[in-house]
């Protein structure tokens, strides 16, 4: 039987683990133990094609099989799926990782749940779980015990406790769901509590928690089910324990087909993590900006002289080399498959104005337990000083190119924003010393970048300073505050890129051939700052247009990966991708109508 991957996937998490599960309830990918680590589940990378060897996956699977239906349930990070067999016997499969408050604090293990019962009928189903290690090249050795399965994955053990029977589940033995079954994966410690009970008080609680966490989120009026969406996927891309943010859970997942695009996302990019931080701040959601703090004081703590290479590992690792990988054959067969990311080594210049913006709020937020103070500007200042030393200065740009530089428009758009920022949070601290040199800073930064990215020849604002292209992060220049949005040097520039840069109700990032040729896919995070530049300029109905659009190009759960193929309309590139789930909590906040207006 031939499976074709897609992205028609669900996501479970806790905040320190995350499973990916498609339509079917095959878990297919999860990293443990940290959600950057080994894919101890990762048949999404093992290629497609005939009766292909078993392995890399956790399958409940109804014996003749006719349909499936799969939701959330309302407002949690639980995925409920059902599923149907030609005789009319229907189970629900409910899968989740556990998440609610005990002893006083966050009970967040590595561990996922999953939870079979009956709903009509006297369903039939075989369980095969199949993990392997070291990215799919080891086969563990398994022992079992009376309620339990041991995994040996190399340096970890994980154990699966149950009460349905071990034999069937080791032989994938066919059995009748007459009655509710539990299983459970997680570190090799013995349960306290007979499965079934633990799994269901953890399910209670893992729904109260979210609800309780939905119920205190600042909604728009519309839309307000694909800002929550995004709100708690947004939540499950981040590690708690270490306030990192991944920009997506996956590696290698192709831009498009056989482009050899194929990028490790797990790790936590200054400015992914910004835009993220914006975005829950937006909805009142600011635990995430307070440990995104943490994490971020660390790193600068560990760079005294300022100087910040664009992304770390969730744990503050600041070299994750990169290696390409013959044991999974990718996504549809599309390789290679690559862990870490070479982007590290690179020069990107906007990092510095990312990790300002990010928590400037906590100077201005009185609703927080501990507000920004002295302190950590002068924490932060060596990050501004690191800004005015190259704003004017080559970079790889936020689009990381790996053969050429410039002095991006972009990253000296950031450069100017940390300084802009380190002048009005003096300006909040009464340190009118530091606030008048940050603003002589940013003024300089500013007439340069307007000096130098503006091409009068063309009529518009340029992606690198002396450069003729367009890319589409000079929509970001508003938002940002370099310009207003009204000013005639960018209502040009908007024009030029709708001419350039979009096709239909969807933006390329850029079109001039870069390392590996011409992008065959319109990344979505930049068609959400088309529909934010138009609503700026009083384009709502264009705006509203576009966003329509976008909302019909998720997968059947709301989710959005990192781009789209216009043609075909598939979804292409790592999933979830946080920059493209902030851009639907931005355009709802910033479409829909007010509060004032229904009520």
């Amino acid at each position: 039987m031939r499976l074709q991957s897609s992205l028609d996937l669900g996501v479970i998490g806790n905040a320190a683990v995350a499973a990916l599960i498609d339509r079917s309830a095959r878990l297919l990918w999860m990293c443990a133990p940290r959600m950057d680590g080994d894919p101890v589940f990762c048949r999404l990378l093992r290629g497609d094609g005939e009766d292909m060897v078993p392995g890399g996956e956790w399958s409940i699977t109804i014996d003749d099989f006719l349909s499936s239906e799969q939701t959330y349930l309302r407002n949690t990070a639980i995925l409920e799926t059902i599923l149907s067999d030609r005789h009319g016997n229907r189970l629900r499969i409910r899968d989740f990782a556990p998440r609610f408050k005990r002893a006083g604090r966050i009970f967040r293990p590595v561990s996922v749940v999953r939870i079979v019962e009956p709903i009509a009928g006297s369903p039939r189903i075989s369980v095969a779980i199949d993990p392997l290690y070291d990215y799919g090249a080891q086969i563990p050795t398994v022992t079992r015990g009376s309620s339990h399965v041991r995994f040996l994955l190399g340096d970890q053990v994980l154990r699966l406790t149950t009460d349905a029977p071990v034999d069937f589940v080791l032989r994938r033995t066919s059995f009748v769901v007459d009655r509710p079954y539990a299983f459970v994966l997680g570190p090799d410690e013995t349960l306290a509590e007979a499965p079934g009970t633990l799994a269901q008080r953890s399910l209670e609680a893992t729904r109260d928690y979210w609800i309780e966490w939905v119920r205190y989120l600042s909604l728009p009026v519309d839309w307000q089910d694909v800002v929550i969406r995004s709100a708690i996927t947004l939540k499950l891309c981040s590690n708690e324990e270490t306030g990192g943010i991944m920009a997506a859970l996956t590696t290698s997942i192709p831009e498009y087909g056989e482009s050899g695009r194929t990028w490790d996302y797990r790790f936590c990019w200054l400015r992914d993590a910004f835009f993220t931080v914006k975005a829950l701040n937006a909805l009142g959601a600011t635990k995430t900006m307070e440990d995104y703090l943490t994490y971020v004081t660390n790193i600068a703590a560990g760079s005294p002289d300022g100087y910040l290479q664009p992304l770390f590992g969730i744990g503050l690792e600041r070299h994750v080399d990169e290696r390409t990988l013959d044991s999974l054959a990718g996504y549809r067969c599309f390789g290679p498959v690559r862990a870490g990311n070479a982007a590290y080594t690179q020069v990107q210049n906007d990092g510095y104005g990312s990790v300002i913006l990010a928590i400037t709020q906590s100077f201005f937020d009185e609703r927080l337990p501990n507000m920004g103070g002295e302190a950590l500007l002068h924490r932060l200042e060596p990050l501004g000083e690191q800004a005015v030393k190259r704003w004017d200065q080559p970079d790889a740009g936020l689009w990381e190119y790996r053969t050429r530089s410039g002095v991006h428009t972009h990253s000296s758009l950031m450069c100017w924003a940390a300084c802009d920022r380190l002048a009005k949070i003096a300006g909040k601290l009464s340190i009118a010393e530091r606030a008048a040199y940050w603003r002589s800073q940013a003024e300089t930064i500013r007439e340069g970048i307007l000096e130098r990215a503006w091409d009068e020849r063309l009529g518009h604002f340029t992606s690198t300073f002396g450069g003729g292209d367009l890319d589409a992060s000079l929509l970001l220049i508003p938002e940002i505050g370099l310009v207003q949005a009204s000013d005639p040097r960018f209502l040009a520039t908007l024009e030029a890129i709708e001419k350039q840069l979009r096709f239909g109700n969807h933006l390329y990032r850029y079109r001039a051939p870069d390392d590996f040729g011409e992008p065959e896919t319109a990344f979505t995070a930049c068609t959400f700052w088309l529909i934010d530049a138009l609503a700026r300029v009083g384009r709502d109905d264009d705006a509203r247009e576009i966003f329509a659009d976008v909302l019909a190009r998720r997968n059947h759960l709301g989710l959005l990966s990192e781009g789209l193929h216009i043609e075909s309309g598939e979804l292409w590139g790592n999933f979830p991708q946080s920059y493209s789930m902030v851009g639907l909590v931005n355009a709802a906040m910033r479409l829909s109508r007010r509060w004032e207006e229904v009520l």
